[in-house]
């Protein structure tokens, strides 16, 4: 999804505002170093649980309601979608307070300011839009370019213009990942 080499895969990566997704959790149980960020953090895992069950139906039913606007490729359906997004919720809050993650996790509830700045090796994953400083050599990837809901963020034109401003290099690339229609393109910055 976000083109990471094994070299990223080596190094720490950060990952801001994902909720309970199943990438962090799968990268940390591989014994991966992984921080994740998300204002979601300052409730407790039950919490968390809690507030999806409330929220998966009409989830479901906007995801029907909307179902052209997503490319069913690596979800069959709208069904298969919900299996699966329930399923990284149970993987996630299913982590024990003792593991790498539940502890990374904890340091970092404070919410989205802990996402910044960041260690210069950290390669940066954002899956929401572009709101932190792109720091250090490594190359940061900014995923998707989308609106909330669908269509090119208004702010990627000035971030990629802020960042070449600051001395980076800012490009658009194309990823082998695409759910929501158009969402198949990552913002890929790096200190020139």
């Amino acid at each position: 999804m976000f083109a990471l080499t094994s070299d990223d895969l080596s190094g720490s990566i950060l990952d801001c505002a994902a909720g309970p997704a199943s990438f962090n959790a799968e990268l940390c149980a591989e014994g991966r170093k992984m921080i994740s960020c998300d204002p979601l953090y300052s409730l407790t895992a039950g919490e968390i649980r809690a507030r999806i069950d409330v929220s998966y139906n009409t989830m479901m039913a906007n995801v029907r309601a909307a179902s052209d606007e997503f490319v069913w490729r690596e979800f069959a359906s709208p069904e298969n979608l919900g299996e699966a997004r329930m399923a990284a919720t149970r993987i996630w809050t299913s982590l024990s307070p003792t593991s790498d993650f539940a502890r990374a996790s904890s340091t970092s509830r404070s919410g989205p300011t802990s996402c910044s700045p960041t260690p210069s090796d950290s390669p940066l994953i954002f899956t929401s839009p572009p709101s932190r400083r792109c720091a250090g050599s490594q190359p940061r990837r900014v995923f998707p370019l989308l609106k909330s809901y669908g269509g090119p963020s208004p702010h990627l034109g000035l971030a990629v213009d802020i960042l070449r401003g600051r001395g980076y290099q800012a490009e658009v690339r194309r990823v082998p990942y695409e759910f929501q229609r158009g969402g198949d393109e990552m913002l890929v910055s790096s200190r020139i």
